[in-house]
């Protein structure tokens, strides 16, 4: 009878032990189907400007979601704010940023081709794109960004059916005043990252090609130089979306076409000029030039004194009639004329202006506005062609979230290069004042659009901000090659960044989205299957053993002082 008892507990354990295994099985197989959702996010940049923070010091995330109209006076110290660019409040954000507010974090989404979109919509209107309401809107946001230290993360995102399916369930739980909370449910954003650390030593990478000129018989000093340069590298709110097409994209494209343009020239020995042409992409272009300057005072000093000017291209792709030069020497100034009277007379023909500007250089001022300005403070000529009629300011224009491929006009290029090139031939060939064209179009030395466009498209895809660029990356790779197909000497340097700027890295992560249940339905949850246990496991035992013994499970034993009596 005792063997049979034992069997039936036997029985009755192994019972409950598959029911729990069961009941385990499929809350995981309910964990799995209900897995996040994982999209690519790009963070806010972290550095340090002598010794002051700005950008997003925290890169982990692990907060509930939420998403405007926000109930006046909410405690959002814990909530991960999910804002559309389309739909952006910056006077919210100004006011939480500027008065340093408490958020859990902050997760902007971007349109899937933010500029195809913003600029696309405001042609329609018939308005500039640079004039446009939203592009305004995203420049004020990224310099309230980028000058602000903000002790949580944020994260940029491009819209899709992950997210805005979450957005639109986020948004009508808050509508509803039923923000997410732990007691509640929802949502619930999460970035596993490591906190950023420091980049150690960050390389500036300037690359240089030379076209040699040609000599005449007897000549033994060196023939005089012209400099074409453009700054390749970027800086924008996030690393790893800062491609900057125009801002300096469309200066490093025209380099390089007008490199391959006198290529052809100066191959053959009865076309190449009395000129040494000196191109340069140099780096640390948002960092006053930083590299430019190393560039310039590494050079041999023979080499600085040959130069006779230099044009610094800088921004040129979304122009429509006028083109400006800046420069820091008198407009009457020989050179300064000359170059200025040249591309006149050529704008001209082409039917457009260019504008010239003046800005003395203050010698006690660390701050440089245009490339040139590092030629000047070495006494080396030179100017800067660009778009924009007045220096930007620091890190500002420097290749920002709008400015991507769909913002460039491709016209705006070639019209740059036929111009600068153009104007430059008729210098070197003593072709001044002639109505003469050596890139005429459709003969063998015109201008090549898909030269421009495959260029551009590359540089549109390519984040380019100096410090997380290094030394064998790709793209200083292709340029490096690029120049080496149309120069005859390549020579590429390195250099390290002022101390005076620190980044960090983690520039970009995964995001998981989880739907949460609320703590009450966990709790209803656990109720539930607390009673159907009980209910089984009385069941089982009243099938097996009888009534009595459940009853006897629950009675309480007899004391030790009962026993021993």
């Amino acid at each position: 009878m005792a063997a049979r008892r034992r069997g039936g507990g036997g029985e009755v354990l192994d019972s409950i032990y598959s029911v729990v295994a069961l009941v385990l099985i499929l809350v995981a197989c309910a964990e799995l189907c209900g897995a996040a959702s994982v999209v690519d996010v790009y963070r806010l940049i972290q550095y340090d400007l002598s010794g002051a923070q700005f950008g997003s010091r925290l890169a982990g995330l692990n907060h509930h979601a939420g998403a405007a109209p926000f109930v006046p006076g909410a405690d959002l110290s814990r909530t991960a704010i999910i804002m559309p660019i389309r739909e952006l409040n910056l006077t919210f954000l100004r006011d939480y940023i500027t008065n340093k507010k408490s958020l859990g974090g902050l997760l902007l989404l971007l349109p899937q081709r933010t500029n195809e979109t913003i600029i696309g919509e405001i042609k329609k209107l018939g308005i500039k794109p640079k004039e446009g309401v939203m592009r305004t809107i995203l420049v004020e946001l990224e310099q309230l960004l980028i000058h602000a230290n903000i002790p949580y993360p944020v994260y940029f995102a491009f819209e899709d059916d992950k997210i805005n399916a979450a957005l639109v369930d986020v948004q009508k739980s808050d509508i509803a005043t039923q923000p997410a909370t732990a007691t509640t449910g929802g949502y619930k954003l999460v970035v596993s990252s490591p906190e950023p650390k420091k980049l150690v030593s960050p390389i500036l990478t300037n690359i240089q090609g030379w076209l040699s000129g040609l000599k005449g018989e007897g000549d033994a000093n060196q023939l005089p130089t012209i400099a074409i340069v453009a700054s390749y590298d970027t800086f924008g709110a996030s690393p790893a979306l800062s491609v900057g097409s125009d801002s300096n994209g469309s200066g490093v494209v025209a380099l390089l076409e007008i490199a391959r343009l006198f290529s052809r020239l100066y191959t053959n020995p009865k076309t190449r000029g009395k000129y040494n042409l000196l191109f340069g992409l140099t780096s640390g272009g948002p960092y006053n030039y930083n590299g430019t300057l190393k560039w310039l005072r590494s050079s041999d000093q023979r080499l600085r004194e040959s130069i006779d000017y230099a044009i610094c291209l800088n921004s040129i792709g979304s122009w429509n009639n006028e083109l400006w030069m800046h420069v820091s020497k008198p407009p009457e100034n020989v050179y300064v004329k000359q170059v200025y009277d040249s591309l006149s007379n050529v704008a001209k023909e082409m039917g457009v202006t260019i504008g010239i500007k003046h800005k003395k250089i203050n010698i006690s001022n660390p701050r440089v506005a245009w490339e040139h300005e590092q030629f000047s403070r070495l006494r080396v000529t030179a100017m800067t062609l660009s778009e924009l009629s007045a220096a930007p300011e620091f890190l500002e224009t420097t290749g920002g979230l709008y400015d991507t491929r769909d913002s460039i006009d491709e016209t705006a290029i070639y019209r740059s290069v036929k111009l600068v090139a153009e104007s430059l031939a008729r210098h070197i060939y003593g072709h001044e004042g002639r109505n003469v064209q050596i890139f005429a179009d459709n003969s063998s030395l015109a201008v090549n659009p898909s030269y421009i466009n495959s260029w551009l498209d590359l540089l549109s895809k390519t984040p380019r901000v100096a410090p997380f660029l290094s030394k064998s990356d790709p793209l200083i790779a292709a340029l490096k090659k690029e120049l080496s197909d149309h120069t005859d000497e390549v020579h590429v340097q390195h250099e390290s960044l002022d101390g005076m700027f620190t980044f960090y890295d983690v520039t970009r992560a995964r995001l998981n989205i989880y739907q949460v249940a609320s703590v009450t339905f966990d709790l209803l949850l656990l109720l539930v299957l607390g009673s159907y246990f009980i209910l089984l496991f009385s069941f089982l035992v009243i099938t097996t053993r009888g009534l009595d013994d459940l009853i006897n499970m629950f009675r309480r034993p007899p004391s030790r002082k009962i026993k021993t009596a």
